[in-house]
């Protein structure tokens, strides 16, 4: 059965209800509806609640290069559960075209008619970085993990956060015998001691390895997809909620009589939740001076979130074209058209100015809700 998050008249979150009270109460004028920036629903009272005692909830990360999955998880069912798509590959790209374009004005700058020792060269700066700044790739994938963890933990009482830490040697998996040692390379493996810090401002902070969770998988009786990038529970998001599930679980040696052993001990029921794929808007910043100089010397406009409607890149809108309405993002505008695309930002077409509605602006999110689930267990 679905949750729905609760919130206190204070802004506290308590424990997830059913959907037949939450009408109830909205009925009688006991609370109202609301949504967060991942466009989840819940409910704020307007009456002090009669308990506001709460139960362990845990939330468990399963932390990737291009994809992660996240889980939310009560002893008696599962909350919710989201796929992010990463923007690794895009940061990476934007990150090549400016080291690119700044080796360029270096090459350009130097006079090479005169001699080496009077060349106007940049001072030597490779030895003297001593911060540990992360990559600005890898910082952004935490960062988006970060931002949806943030946003749950304001509307569930989470106490319990899990983090499947990475932990292997690059060129043994690899197969590169005799090469140095590569522990620490990997894209997955960069940044996580940042994550936990930054996590640990939220609640009590775990550590699970990759072997640990695949086992516990196997106990549940849960289904991985092999292929990552399937937008469904079963290709990340079922890791989130079995690292979460290490809340109610434990793993004990047993014994009785002849027989002796380990088992997992503990009750927890994994149940039907709301899944949602959810991922960066693919918005251009905005260029004063662009890569290819146009004709003439004029420079167009290029990149940015203003547009000319009052309405802004991101933004979620209602369009109307032909007696048909699109639901959709706001990607990009002409003199008197605005630009809707769906989820994939694939263009659902030009509609006049006037017949766009703004229906939420921009949260840096663009989330969609999917019709999928986990499994149902009980263990």
């Amino acid at each position: 059965m679905l949750r729905v998050p609760v919130l206190s008249p204070d802004g506290t979150p308590l424990m997830p209800t059913k959907a037949s009270r939450v009408r109830r109460w909205i009925s009688d004028g006991k609370a109202v509806g609301k949504f967060n920036d991942l466009g989840q629903f819940y409910v704020q009272l307007l009456v002090k609640s009669s308990d506001s005692k709460t139960q362990p909830i845990s939330c468990g990360i399963d932390p990737g290069k291009l994809f992660s999955g996240i889980g939310v998880q009560s002893a008696k069912s599962t909350l919710f559960t989201a796929h992010l798509e990463l923007p690794f590959k895009k940061v990476r790209e934007r990150m090549d075209n400016r080291r690119m374009m700044r080796r360029g004005r270096r090459g350009r700058r130097i006079n090479r008619k005169l001699p080496f020792h009077l060349r106007a060269h940049r001072q030597k700066r490779f030895s003297n970085r001593k911060q540990s700044k992360l990559p600005p790739s890898i910082k952004a994938n935490r960062q988006l993990e970060l931002r949806v963890i943030q946003e749950l933990c304001k509307v569930f009482p989470i106490t319990d956060i899990y983090f499947e830490y990475v932990k292997a040697d690059v060129d043994l998996t690899s197969g590169r015998k005799g090469a140095k040692s590569g522990k620490g390379f990997s894209a997955v493996m960069v940044g996580q001691k940042w994550m936990l810090k930054q996590l640990e401002k939220l609640g009590n902070v775990h550590t699970i390895y990759g072997w640990q969770t695949s086992n516990l998988r196997k106990h549940l009786r849960l289904d991985k997809s092999k292929n990552k990038s399937k937008q469904t529970a079963s290709s990340h998001a079922v890791d989130g909620v079995t690292l979460a599930c290490y809340q109610f679980l434990e793993y004990k040696a047993h014994c009785s009589g002849n027989n002796h052993g380990h088992i997992w001990q503990g009750n927890v029921t994994i149940t039907a939740c709301q899944f949602m794929v959810i991922k960066r808007p693919p918005i251009s910043r905005r260029q004063l001076h662009l890569m290819l100089p146009g004709k003439g010397g004029k420079r167009r406009k290029y990149g940015g979130t203003v547009t000319r409607h009052n309405i802004r890149k991101g933004d979620f809108v209602k369009a109307i074209k032909a007696g048909k309405v699109f639901y959709g993002w706001c990607s990009g505008d002409t003199a008197k058209h605005v630009s809707v695309s769906n989820f994939d930002w694939k263009r659902l077409g030009q509609f006049t100015a006037s017949k766009v509605v703004l229906l939420q602006r921009s949260t840096g999110l663009i989330c969609k809700q999917e019709a999928d689930f986990v499994g149902a267990t009980v263990c």
